[in-house]
């Protein structure tokens, strides 16, 4: 089996979005534009409630999937379709936007905590103008596993015969939490055909004889398995993987589709309050 090595390295960038809210971005800067089928990765979090306070009022998404992971605090969730939802630290939503979906979420600190991680997954043409869909699932809902010193949340894909509860069809993602003790090493298999990608949150890590410290994204190369080791005072890292769509990939600002003209009706539809057009299904628990 062909370990996979680090492709790239991205140092995460400090973004403000919403109403002044400051995320550490990995995917989605000039350093890395998208990782099909990523779009973006944002790492939110502060001990500070000043600097979140106003959260991310409503705004509009059309044409891919928002994947909110809380590792802290929580996050009120509301939208056009109806759902309302506090998404609880160790919960997890995925929020399939497709034609169009209008929301806001609005951070709050738990013990003086507040962290988390969104990733936008792309959708394929044939799915952006579908309904929207939504997954909402409680911490106590995701299974761990614990194994060789790593503890393993399996929040989608599977690992070590643990399956995870969020369902991403179209891009069959792998979404992987992993605390690992200090000098332990992390093994995986990884599909050949995925785009992979691993973030270190706490801690620090080698890959393949590189330093991985914290908030550092790595892209990772071709392989079929993975492995990382942890540094003197162990590491926390998501480990995400996805199958790539191949299609182009036209982005302004909430809309991601296929070409500017589907963009440019995507701001007539906003505009003119046609934006949403029917209400998800929502799974979960």
């Amino acid at each position: 089996m062909t370990l996979r090595t680090i492709r790239q390295r991205v140092p995460a960038l400090e973004v403000t979005e919403g109403a002044g809210v400051t995320v550490h971005r990995s995917i989605g800067t000039p350093a890395l534009k998208n990782l099909d089928p990523f779009l973006m990765l944002d790492h939110f979090g502060s001990d500070n409630p000043d600097e979140y306070i106003a959260g991310f009022p409503e705004h509009p998404h059309r044409g891919f999937i928002t994947f909110t992971y809380m590792l802290d605090g929580h996050m009120e969730h509301r939208d056009s379709m109806g759902n309302r939802g506090d998404l609880q630290a160790g919960g997890a939503q995925w929020m399939k936007a497709a034609s169009g979906v209008i929301h806001s979420e609005m951070p709050k600190q738990t013990a003086g905590l507040m962290r988390g991680f969104q990733l936008w997954i792309n959708l394929p043409a044939s799915q952006k103008m579908s309904d929207p869909a939504y997954q909402e699932f409680s911490a106590a809902a995701i299974p761990e596993t614990v194994r060789d010193g790593a503890r393993v949340r399996v929040l989608a894909g599977e690992y070590d015969d643990v399956h995870g509860v969020i369902e991403d069809p179209e891009t069959d993602v792998l979404y992987l939490d992993v605390r690992l003790e200090a000098g332990r090493r992390f093994e995986s298999p990884l599909a050949g055909d995925r785009n992979a990608f691993v973030y270190v949150f706490e801690g620090d890590a080698t890959l393949a004889g590189e330093a991985l410290p914290r908030h550092t994204l790595a892209v990772l190369g071709k392989g079929e398995g993975f492995a990382i080791d942890a540094g003197g005072e162990g590491a926390r890292f998501i480990l995400v993987a996805g199958r790539p769509i191949g299609e182009p990939v036209v982005q302004y600002g909430p809309f991601v589709m296929n070409r500017r003209e589907e963009i440019e009706q995507a701001f007539a539809d906003y505009r003119d309050g046609k934006l949403v057009r029917t209400r998800a299904a929502m799974t979960g628990h």
